[in-house]
């Protein structure tokens, strides 16, 4: 038998070694976070789950070490100190929401389903540090975009992820929706286009037991600012934000675009 085929038969059973214990960390390492959260949310909403979102910064960058996998930050300009951005980034991976808290070192609120606060403990931190969505009426979708509006006037910035779901083609993008480009408009808050170009790699969509270890980048692009643009502008801004991030998507490459695409 070559050495080839020994590797392949071997590799099954040592990936899923790997991800029952990625799993078993994850668990554990949330218990002591859990805790944090409850002491935290005496502390009120906003610094309560400033508090919690830092906990889970900690808890993200000792999983992540204990897992082999390294991230880093890749700046075409640089964030501004101090400054609120609506960053717009791409959706590929359910290790998305891991790495968006090594990705921002200080509080964000990330726009998130709110079904995922269902899951037991999970889902209590979890409402603790997203602003949840709710698509089940117009009635919770307004109300979720009242507390995004909130949230961006005390000086938070926003994560949304425009494309909705996971993007499961081979094109670099799915079609953005309006809501975030409408938002920073209305509220005056520049947008930060960020790109998360391996976590495709390290878990695909699929499957959560399909984790593998190794690199994690983030890219983020230049910002495009808002001042000056009318409700009227949002279709225009919406298409110049999918292009800066769909073009720098196949300038680095990402693994989920076929080559022709990349051509």
């Amino acid at each position: 038998m070559k050495r080839k085929d020994i590797i392949k038969i071997l590799r099954a059973p040592l990936l899923l070694l790997y991800n029952i214990y990625a799993l078993v960390l994850f668990l554990v390492l949330m218990v002591p976070i859990f805790i944090c959260s409850l002491l935290a949310t005496t502390f009120g909403r906003i610094r309560g789950g400033n508090l919690v979102y830092k906990a889970c910064t900690v808890w993200a960058d000792i999983w992540c070490f204990l897992i082999f996998i390294h991230h880093k930050n890749i700046y075409k300009q640089p964030l501004k100190k101090g400054k609120s951005y609506i960053f717009i980034a791409n959706h590929i991976s359910y290790l998305d929401a891991v790495i968006i808290l090594k990705m921002f070192r200080v509080p964000v609120r990330p726009l998130g389903k709110v079904e995922l606060t269902k899951i037991p403990l999970f889902g209590f931190i979890y409402k603790y540090v997203i602003v949840t969505v709710d698509r089940s009426s117009v009635t919770n979708r307004f109300k979720s975009v009242q507390l995004l509006k909130s949230i961006l006037k005390k000086g938070i910035s926003v994560v949304v992820f425009p494309e909705g779901t996971f993007n499961t083609t081979n094109k670099p993008l799915l079609d953005f929706y309006d809501g975030a480009f409408r938002i920073a408009i209305e509220t005056g808050t520049p947008i930060k286009p960020v790109l998360l170009l391996d976590t495709f790699k390290r878990m695909h969509y699929n499957s959560v037991f399909s984790l593998t270890r190794g690199k994690s980048r983030s890219i983020f692009l230049e910002e495009v600012d808002v001042n000056g643009l009318t409700l009227q502008d949002v279709s225009a801004l919406k298409e110049k934000v999918y292009q800066l991030m769909e073009a720098a998507l196949i300038e680095y490459r990402a693994p989920w675009i076929t080559e022709d695409v990349n051509s």
